[in-house]
């Protein structure tokens, strides 16, 4: 098998699921799947910080949260760089980093408070990967979470059914579970490796 391999991930508030996908693009191969911690344990406050400054006005909650943002790149840069690490001693090569998670928008615009501390964190624990990504000098593609069904059927065109049945047979070949973000995770590492 080719040395190469992508890591797919798929950001949830605290964590992010991992799947690292290898082979030929007609048969890709499972080399990991784990979840990482984006949560200092130090820090409690890193594993749900928009929700400790809310009720703040938006701007000052934006500088408050900082400190806790800070806390969380430091760990998401660790964190990758053991996977990168794992997979470097098992004699691949991570070529880049597919993530699946929430697109940047304008969050000032949301009114509600605990729904907007909400979709914060979201950025929040996408953006931190993609910081991570480049830190540990990968190339890096974020995949949006709500629209990433539709954008990889216009990215693959006829191939998606195909793509789709592969990547949902390789569960039964990993541990449980094989869900919908671990498929998510593993799709982007596909496309990520596979340069589409």
């Amino acid at each position: 098998m080719n040395s190469n391999v992508a890591i797919g991930l798929r950001a949830k508030t605290g964590r992010a699921i991992a799947v690292v996908i290898g082979g030929a693009s007609d048969a890709p191969v499972v080399l990991a799947k784990t979840e990482i911690k984006l949560v200092d344990p130090k820090i409690p406050q890193t594993a749900q910080p928009y929700h400790v400054v809310m009720e703040l006005p938006w701007e000052e909650s934006q500088r408050a949260v900082r400190k806790y943002a800070r806390a969380i790149e430091k760990v998401a840069k660790k964190a990758l760089a053991d996977l990168i690490n794992q997979q470097r001693s098992a004699g691949m090569k991570v070529r880049a980093v597919g993530i699946v998670g929430a697109p940047d928008h304008d969050l000032a615009r949301i009114g509600n408070f605990h729904i907007r501390a909400h979709a914060a964190e979201g950025v929040l624990f996408r953006n931190v990967l993609n910081l991570a990504a480049d830190a540990n000098g990968l190339k890096w593609r974020i995949f949006p979470d709500k629209d990433f069904e539709r954008s990889v059927t216009a990215e693959l065109g006829s191939r998606t059914a195909r793509i789709r049945k592969q990547i949902s047979e390789l569960g039964r070949v990993v541990p449980a579970p094989w869900r919908a973000d671990e498929k998510q995770a593993a799709t982007a590492a596909w496309m990520m490796l596979h340069a589409l």
